[in-house]
């Protein structure tokens, strides 16, 4: 089978297609024929080397997959086989044409569902469904979105305008604004242009609730603006640092730094919910961008010069 192999650390090239055993599924576990694979920006990270998270090497990438259940190992049931299901790996083996996962994490895609609608869901729709159970919003409420047109952002436009709350998207630069107002934003700035915390005050006053994809000097900006007693949560670091704020210096303005937690049980049912709003047409997740296996590294490249907008997947089998 082909597989993307991740042999040292460096810039998107390093990621290098071959042919490769194929797994084969052990006791508990269930073997994928890859569709289509996830693809992260900690990946582009982790590929570099770089940000909060190490892996060792070598190693085929990737934590994501959906695809068709081909053959299951011992003690699981065997109806499996050529079920449409999506999976986390463990950590790595998604970029390949196939690969054995427990058989037990294994989340069968709704009838009416398309596969790919339900990759771009496995992991940012159950990060942005678990932010917006933890933020508590309520109806009338004002949500500032960072990184408003990433793979997360953009559920998060949807499912706080869902809630009730008033949406300022904020992206990084005119086109992605532009989509995030398409996906129900309220208000959309771009966080490039000097002055852009003004025309969110001119526009809603202070926040109440922020969701933080930025980490670095936005989020700081951004921080500014949560008016006493409200929250913000971070979820990504697209800067390549955290939020450079402390609990002390929120406590100082009132403000909570929300930092959820999830046990797995709850993690997969914060996907089986964006799944399900999915199948009910009540949330779309964006798919901005799409390559084939071979060409991760274009992929990779592509997230890290932030050209990309939405969810990027492989297309291994699709």
């Amino acid at each position: 089978m082909r597989a993307v192999w991740l042999k040292e650390f460096g810039g998107p090239e390093v990621l290098v297609a071959a042919e490769t055993a194929e797994p084969v599924a052990g006791a508990g576990q269930a073997l994928i024929e890859v569709a289509f694979a996830n693809i992260t920006f900690v990946e582009t990270q982790m590929r570099a080397g770089t940000g909060p998270f190490r892996t060792e090497l070598p190693r085929v990438p990737g934590n994501g997959v959906g695809g068709t259940v081909t053959s299951v190992g011992a003690g699981v049931a065997g109806e499996l086989v050529g079920r449409r299901v999506i999976s986390s790996t463990g950590g790595s083996g998604g970029y390949a044409e196939h690969v054995a996962v427990d058989a037990a994490g294994l989340i069968e895609v709704p009838d009416g569902l398309e596969l790919d609608t339900a990759v771009a869901l496995l992991a940012d729709g159950r990060t942005a469904t678990s932010l917006v159970r933890a933020a508590g919003l309520r109806p009338g409420e004002r949500v500032l979105v960072e990184a408003a047109a990433g793979g997360v952002g953009t559920l998060l436009v949807q499912l706080a305008k869902a809630a009730g709350a008033r949406v300022v998207a904020a992206a990084g630069g005119a086109r992605k604004a532009g989509l995030a107002r398409d996906l129900g934003a309220d208000v959309a700035v771009d966080y490039l242009e000097p002055g852009w915390t003004e025309r969110v005050r001119e526009a809603v006053g202070g926040v109440d609730v922020v969701f933080d994809g930025v980490g670095g000097a936005i989020s700081r900006s951004a921080f500014e603006l949560v008016e006493p007693g409200g929250r913000m949560l971070s979820f990504g670091l697209a800067s390549g640092e955290w939020t450079p704020v402390s609990n002390e210096v929120a406590a100082e303005r009132g403000v909570a730094l929300v930092r959820p937690s999830a046990t797995p049980e709850e993690m997969r049912a914060f996907t089986l919910s964006a799944l399900a709003e999915a199948a009910a047409g009540r949330l779309r997740p964006v798919i901005g961008q799409r390559f084939p296996l071979d060409r991760a590294a274009d992929a990779h490249a592509a997230i890290q010069s932030r050209a990309t907008v939405g969810k990027t997947l492989l297309e291994v089998r699709p």
